[in-house]
């Protein structure tokens, strides 16, 4: 059976009913014409000038959310065609995932979570999907309202990796991928976008926070790249060497922010592990081709390593189908512990350099600034859409809603340059 037949008519409904297509036009399936907006939404294209894990500007190598968010999408859609789900559900997720993420990534989402405390706080996932139902243009209902891109009810859920409001979240704890502590309650809808919410979380449990299977490959899929590039980005930048690790320090890392319960004979065990892969150096890099080239077969080895791990334990557990609330995805403990000692090795020799550090504190400094003076002066500061949602407001919580979305809204270079615009004595 073809995994498109598997999903029913509540999977494919859109919040507004749109018409039949042109007879000439080509035949797509409703999630191959979700994955094509969500290409075309101006928020991905933002994406390829917001931090990853050092920032854009820094080298021509490193990944920026725009490169990650493409390689994310290529994980999950070959894991999810592993599995037998939908393809196009979990790789629109995955291109989805960090749309809503602000200028300086997890930096700047903490500011601005300090900062929005009185109009319902901020998170990077509540805001993709604000984005994709409220603030990328496409689709109107009949009372008016922008709905986004109204995508299917199947694909925003799998694009809802915390599907639970602020008042539900757990205390926050540890760290992001980018070194960044988790001070942010982990949240995936604002109060004010509970309405479409409610519409695409039919079919689950009423009230659960179970995320539906292409969820939990896309989350699965951006554990799985970020590991594995930044270590690459690491090696590339000098930052790396694979050959001449300290796993005492590391381990240190590693429990501090990820697993602090692994002790150091599991760990000792599983980098020994990690290096029986056949691809794992035993020569320095020299950043000639060769080297180059032995770095990108690791990668790819180690991805497959870990996918593969995982469509064999979730055969294991059950016989499906592999899809929305049929199944969960299963994730062995070996393999959870792999991707950490991964992290675990770019957050002790990439993440904690002082030299980021110290980069770190002046973006907050930015942010929070930019807000300050986004919010005095209002609407005539504001773009069209954010200045029109400023008039729309009935309160200050609304109008401090529209600043926190322009600013979110910003690369890394343009939050710069309206720091600059604004903050200049003849702005």
């Amino acid at each position: 059976m073809d995994s498109l037949d598997l999903y029913d008519d509540a999977d494919r409904e859109r919040l507004v009913p749109e018409p039949p297509k042109r007879v000439d036009a080509p035949v797509r399936t409703p999630f191959e014409r979700d994955r094509a907006r969500v290409v075309h939404a101006a928020a991905s294209r933002r994406l390829a000038a917001k931090t990853q894990v050092m920032g854009p500007q820094s080298d021509d190598f490193v990944r920026n959310r725009l490169t990650h968010s493409l390689e994310v999408a290529q994980v999950a859609r070959d894991l999810s065609r592993a599995l037998g789900s939908q393809p196009d559900i979990a790789e629109t997720a995955a291109l989805a995932h960090d749309l809503g993420h602000p200028p300086f990534g997890h930096n700047g989402e903490r500011v601005l979570a300090e900062l929005s405390e009185d109009c319902g706080g901020f998170e990077g996932n509540a805001q993709t999907l604000r984005l994709l139902t409220r603030l990328e243009a496409k689709t109107f209902d009949i009372e008016g309202r922008s709905v986004g891109l109204n995508l299917t009810r199947a694909t925003l859920d799998a694009c809802t990796k915390y599907p639970w409001p602020r008042e539900q979240a757990d205390a926050p704890g540890g760290v992001h991928s980018d070194g960044s502590p988790r001070e942010v309650r982990k949240f995936g809808v604002y109060d004010d976008d509970l309405r479409v919410f409610g519409w695409l979380r039919e079919g689950a449990a009423a009230g659960g926070r179970r995320r539906c299977l292409e969820a939990q490959v896309m989350d699965l899929a951006d554990d799985v790249a970020y590991s594995v590039h930044d270590v690459e980005d690491g090696v590339v930048a000098g930052r790396i060497a694979l050959t001449r690790l300290d796993p005492a320090a590391v381990w240190a890392t590693v429990r501090d922010w990820y697993v602090p319960e692994a002790d150091d004979a599991e760990l000792d065990a599983v980098l020994a592990g990690l290096r029986t892969q056949d691809s794992w150096p035993t020569s320095p890099y020299d950043a000639s081709r060769r080297s180059l080239a032995a770095l990108k077969n690791l990668t790819s080895d180690l991805i497959g390593r870990f996918c593969g791990a995982v469509q064999h334990a979730t055969f294991a557990a059950g016989d499906g189908p592999f899809l929305r609330y049929a199944a969960d995805l299963v994730v062995p403990r070996t393999t959870q512990l792999e991707i950490a000692v991964l992290k675990g090795i770019a957050a002790h020799y990439v993440m904690q350099a002082d030299d980021r550090l110290a980069a770190m504190d002046r973006q907050r400094e930015l942010v929070m600034e930019l807000v300050a003076v986004l919010a005095h002066r209002g609407a005539e500061a504001l773009q069209r859409p954010y200045a029109d949602d400023w008039h729309a407001a009935s309160d200050d919580a609304g109008r401090l809603r529209a600043v926190i979305d322009q600013v979110a809204s910003l690369t890394d270079a343009s939050a710069v340059e309206w720091h600059h615009r604004l903050r200049s004595p003849r702005a």
